[in-house]
């Protein structure tokens, strides 16, 4: 095992599940599919599991069961074993012909006694003890109609998607989001008058909805488990209100409290709002291939980071458009191929014209190893030259099972290179520009007017015009990128025209995108009135001037836009970044914007940010 670390962390996890699989069907919800993904690939999967059929399936009520010739069934959630999970579990074990079920989830026992309300000095009693997990077992005996079958229910922290060793995400809390301000009213609407919330400022656990708290305690029980494979005592910050929420339950989650006794290591853990900076999420700022591979290549279904790459050009098919199915597509993560892997943290570490470089370099060495008949060039990089060393291995089954991630990855880069969305992407990189200008030197309804001329209805819109997803796009950047702005009298003017316009444009689609269909609450063009838009457009606003407001509470960290001077252009200064600089930063008092959460009593005793000094900073984005 290698040192410990969020690799290592994902390694050991799935170490645990493939001891289980031998000769089994496997079945894996999304975020579990995607954590095998970067972290160890399909592949090892497979060969533990052995045999000569692929049996692995989507966890879902309509999943196929498994027949008289499979008695063996494994189960990889991310989520609780509680409520639909679990009946799903039963429809597809009442279908079957199981005599050995094994389920895993990624949530430990002691959040399964959270959520059956069990209180937390009867769960403290129960320390060893697993009666969920152990009423569940016989329930699977009873689901595959013999209580003498045998059935495994078992805690495996499945929490990561090492993307790189120093870059984990955590697909299953991909739906975790931040509250705005507005949120306050929904909270307020089961809560008595006298106990009515006044900001974000003031929510705490308790004024939370159940269910937004369990999933909360779901993501306190991974991150307490890579704590504990870290060897680390955490101290836990905090900067945004959800943020202190988490970073709050992780100090004083209970299970969590013997194991920092013995830690030998101590690690800062910070946990950050994304809303208070949601520019960078959306901008066109960075200089990285891989921010544009995934911002134009289409998503990998059931992933939320990863792409599909089209592999019909490796093949003697015709590259056409209705062979994109005919082959399964290739992906970014490269977990099981070495070359490939090495290729891919590059990229995610190089600005743009060194990755396609680094590209190139690494299609020439394979092709030198495979004494394919390359013809060296030097100068600018272009989608054809990497074409032509790519299709090099086309014809040649052995070279490309060797470097197959390396021709993925190369493919993805000449995909995202002659992609018509990455031509516009220097046209969202000027526009983003002009508004940093703009936000410095006009008020908000003279920048919305600017955008107002480029709305277009889809009749008139060209391929250099800006469809209405990305212009929701730039609306987020406008308003994340100005903060708290002053009201002028023209404001409600400007904002009604843009209101009114995109609702126009809206109801002139001729097909509504997914993300259109879940804004206007209409699956279908033809259904979507204007009345209906125009409403949809007053919801959308709301959240727009509540992401504008979501830096109010802030005293240090107000601001992520830099003015411009008679040297330099206004420029964005992301949070994270500022956020960092306070943390490392030796001259510095205790920012009142990074909040030490405490665990007990001798914490309460200490310093707040002076306790970041000798410890291993972590950062983590809510």
């Amino acid at each position: 095992m290698s040192d410990p670390g969020v690799l290592s962390f994902t390694h050991q996890g799935w170490e645990q599940v493939l001891a289980k699989v031998k000769r089994a069907l496997v079945y894996l919800d999304a975020a579990c599919a995607e954590s095998l993904h970067w972290g160890c690939g399909s592949t090892r999967l497979l060969e533990a599991v052995g045999g000569p059929a692929c049996h692995l399936r989507e966890f879902e009520p309509t999943a196929v069961g498994g027949g008289a010739e499979q008695p063996k069934a494994v189960f990889v959630l991310s989520c609780l074993l509680k409520g639909r999970t679990v009946e799903t579990l039963r429809d597809i074990i009442c279908r079957s012909h199981f005599q050995y079920c094994v389920v895993v989830t990624a949530v430990n026992h002691a959040v399964h006694l959270t959520a059956n309300h069990v209180p937390a000095a009867a769960a403290a009693e129960l320390e060893g003890q697993q009666p969920v997990f152990e009423q569940l077992e016989e329930k699977l005996c009873e689901w595959m109609g013999n209580m003498n079958y045998t059935a495994e229910v078992l805690h495996v922290p499945l929490l990561l998607a090492p993307a790189a060793p120093h870059l984990a995400l955590t697909p299953a809390f991909a739906s975790l989001f931040p509250l705005l301000p507005r949120d306050v009213h929904l909270l307020n609407s089961a809560r008595p008058d006298k106990r009515r919330l006044g900001s974000l400022g003031e929510v705490d656990a308790t004024a939370l909805p159940p269910e937004l708290l369990l999933q909360i305690r779901c993501l306190v029980s991974g991150l307490s488990s890579l704590c504990e494979h870290l060897g680390v005592r955490e101290e836990c910050f905090a900067v945004g209100s959800l943020s202190r929420i988490i970073a709050a339950d992780l100090a004083n989650y209970a299970p969590a409290k013997n194991r920092r006794k013995t830690a030998a290591g101590r690690a800062s853990v910070v946990f950050v709002d994304r809303t208070l900076d949601l520019t960078g999420a959306v901008g066109h700022h960075g200089d990285n291939l891989v921010e544009k591979m995934l911002s134009v290549l289409p998503q990998l279904p059931g992933h939320t980071n990863d792409v599909m790459v089209n592999m019909v050009e490796l093949t003697a098919l015709h590259t056409e458009e209705e062979n994109w199915n005919a082959v399964a597509p290739g992906c970014l993560a490269q977990s099981s191929d070495m070359a490939g892997k090495a290729l891919w943290e590059a990229l995610l570490n190089t600005k743009h014209k060194e990755a396609v470089m680094e590209v190139r370099r690494h299609l020439v060495e394979a092709a030198s190893r495979e004494n394919l008949p390359i013809k060296m060039s030097m100068g600018r990089v272009t989608p054809g030259q990497l074409t032509t060393y790519i299709q090099l291995f086309k014809n040649n089954l052995k070279a490309l099972v060797n470097h197959c991630g390396l021709l993925q990855l190369g493919l993805a880069t000449v995909q995202t290179l002659k992609h018509p969305h990455t031509a516009k992407w220097d046209n969202f990189l000027a526009f983003e520009r002009l508004l940093l200008q703009s936000v410095g030197e006009s008020t908000m309804s003279v920048v919305l007017s600017q955008l107002l001329p480029m709305i277009k209805p889809s009749h008139q819109r060209t391929k250099d015009d800006y469809c209405p997803e990305e212009l929701l796009i730039l609306l987020i950047y406008i308003y994340s990128v100005s903060g708290e702005f002053t009201a002028d009298k023209n404001l409600g003017e400007a904002e009604e025209n843009v209101k009114k316009t995109l609702a126009q444009v809206f109801c002139e689609e001729s097909e509504l995108s997914p993300l259109l269909q879940k804004i206007t609450g209409c699956d279908s063009s033809i259904n979507l009135t204007f009345h209906k838009s125009k409403i949809a457009m007053d919801e959308l606003f709301t959240s727009l001037r509540d992401v504008a407001g979501a830096r109010n509470l802030m005293k240090q960290f107000k601001s992520v836009y830099v003015p411009g001077n008679h040297t330099h252009q206004a420029s964005y200064k992301p949070l994270l970044k500022q956020v960092v600089e306070e943390i490392f930063h030796p001259e510095k008092p205790d920012p009142v914007d990074i909040e030490h959460m405490s665990s007990g009593l001798t914490d309460l005793l200490k310093t707040g940010f002076s306790m970041f000094m000798k410890m291993v900073p972590q950062t983590t984005l809510a």
